[in-house]
């Protein structure tokens, strides 16, 4: 089987369908991309990692980290190895000792695990020839990045009013309902102003 390796592009908002995301993988040594439609809570739990924030409380993922480093299991790979009427098909490749075993996973949460260990993620020849576009989809992500920068902005316009400790609370508050991405914003305020000083 021909491994091609893909890197995790971004995440946007889906254009088809309400309330899911669009994971973009691309191939390391090329330009296609792949994207995946994904749940909410999928991408957030990856965004989590990728914006290296931390839950409350342990999110399932984390839980199958950590019990994965108490019994030295590694997580080799992800491999993306099927692609067949819209779903992609994909499998987690864990080490213990000498031992290698594949095992079937949601391409989510396969991403999911993959980022918070650090692991490769690969696709087939095959999958990237059916799935892979160029460029277009690039247009499409940096329209979609372009808008939310600015709708960040205004945001952001928003937060530098705030005080200090109000910053702090709304962080807090924003963790606790597990809104990560007002939480990401916030933090990104209190971080400029700590530079500032």
């Amino acid at each position: 089987m021909q491994k091609v390796k893909l890197n995790i592009l971004g995440l946007s908002f889906s254009q088809t369908q309400d309330n899911a995301y669009v994971l973009i993988l691309v191939e390391e040594e090329g330009e296609r991309r792949i994207p995946i439609i994904i749940g909410g809570t999928e991408a957030q739990a990856i965004a989590i990692e990728l914006e290296n924030m931390k839950a409350p409380r342990p999110l399932t993922h984390d839980l199958f980290r950590s019990l994965a480093f108490e019994f030295e299991i590694s997580l080799e790979e992800v491999i993306i190895y099927k692609l067949q009427e819209g779903i992609f098909y994909s499998k987690i490749v864990v080490k213990q000792n000498d031992k290698i075993v594949e095992i079937d996973s949601r391409t989510s949460d396969a991403v999911a695990l993959a980022v918070r260990f650090n692991s490769p993620i690969y696709t087939t020849g095959d999958v990237i020839l059916r799935a892979g576009i160029v460029l277009d989809l690039e247009r499409k992500h940096q329209e979609a990045q372009e808008k939310n920068e600015s709708e960040t902005s205004d945001e952001q316009n928003s937060l530098a009013f705030e005080s200090d400790d109000d910053l702090k609370h709304m962080l807090n508050q924003a963790i606790q309902e597990e809104d990560y991405e007002k939480a990401s914003k916030i933090r990104d305020e209190i971080k400029r102003r700590s530079e500032m000083q």
